[in-house]
């Protein structure tokens, strides 16, 4: 079994970040999103991974490499445009040469263990296998319908949604779905639906098989859903200080990475802090990651991540719900205003007045 993950999107809501930066590099607790999806693959016993890149191809080759560092081997299948999920499906045709394989989302994260759908996919042998969640705003997914313990109906963002059940970003396949990709036709949005394929699939008779997941997921395309994701995967981090700690406080459960070095600071977790990073007369707050090499001095910062590179000095007021780019620089000019929610994109520099 093979697993195919998508990383061509170009991340428009996460803009200026994603100008810079593919989306499914920026860091959740200081690892890149994609990095969860190819671990999760390895975990279920996948190493035959093909990653579906696009404007971004090279960044994603130069952070993954050839998938070794993962226990993996990695193809690249270039996507000239972002075309819809299906049509990655259907370029990918030649990698999968015939196998059932996993497609997963380079930008989602999921709680739920993989390995064990997986295993239920490969005993029981249906065309497909699709996840599910329960969403306060189905509107804005793709929602489907049950009966009787099978899918009967799939809509792409319906104005009035049948339930409230929405596609998670994974999907289990047989050689069928090439079937299905090949027969459907572009939506009134220019894309190959992943949705209308697998509609084809229940409409000829092909055995779709749901799972709605126990727990969260995120889709994280935007600021919020992002900053969600790093606290719900920080808050599962066990304490671990192996960098430098002087007449400091650390509470709770906070990483400190090796090299990195917090004078004079208070840090509560769920925290973590860089490879070589500096705090410094600083506080460091609640669900916040500090990326490598970052510098925070004279000032707070809460449930925000800080990329690498990025400084953040004497600034009186605090800093949160925030998400700042690699190499930034925040530094006081006068004493006003106290309170800022920041969404930087990289080597940008910031006066505060």
């Amino acid at each position: 079994m093979k697993g195919l993950i998508l990383s061509g999107g170009r991340g428009t809501r996460l803009r200026p970040i994603t100008f810079t930066s593919a989306k499914q590099l920026v860091p959740v607790a200081n690892k890149p999103i994609l990095f969860y999806g190819i671990e999760a693959l390895v975990e279920s016993g996948i190493q035959d991974i093909g990653i579906v890149v696009g404007d971004t191809h090279q960044e994603i080759k130069d952070a993954v490499g050839d998938g070794a560092r993962f226990g993996a081997r990695v193809t690249y299948i270039e996507q000239e445009a972002p075309l819809g999920l299906a049509h990655a499906v259907l370029i990918a045709e030649r990698f999968m040469a015939g196998e059932p394989f996993v497609m997963y989302l380079g930008d989602n994260l999921i709680r739920e263990r993989l390995a064990p759908l997986v295993d239920a996919f490969r005993r029981t042998g249906p065309n497909a296998q699709i996840l599910l969640a329960h969403v306060p705003n189905p509107h804005q997914f793709g929602v489907a319908e049950l009966a009787d313990g099978r899918v009967v109906r799939l809509v792409e963002k319906p104005k009035n949604p049948a339930s409230d059940l929405a596609l998670v970003g994974v999907y289990m396949f047989d050689r069928a779905v090439f079937d299905a990709v090949k027969a459907i036709r572009p939506s009134a949005r220019g894309e190959l639906e992943i949705t209308d394929a697998i509609q084809w699939l229940i409409d000829h008779g092909q055995v779709v098989v749901p799972h709605v997941i126990d727990g969260w997921w995120k889709d994280t395309g935007k600021l919020e859903d992002m900053l969600e994701a790093n606290r719900i995967i920080l808050d599962t981090i066990e304490r671990r200080i192996e960098g430098e700690v002087e007449a400091s406080e650390v509470v709770g459960k906070v990483v400190i990475e090796a090299g990195a070095k917090v004078v004079h600071s208070t840090i509560r977790g769920p925290a973590i802090i860089g490879k070589g990073a500096t705090i410094e007369n600083a506080y460091v707050g609640p669900f916040t990651a500090v990326g490598d090499q970052a510098i925070i001095r004279g000032s707070e910062v809460e449930h925000s991540i800080i990329l690498e590179g990025s400084a953040i000095t004497d600034i009186g007021g605090r800093i949160e719900s925030s998400l700042i780019g690699r190499n930034v620089s925040i530094y006081r000019s006068v004493a006003k205003p106290k309170s800022y929610n920041l969404m930087l994109g990289d080597r940008s520099q910031v006066g505060l007045i």
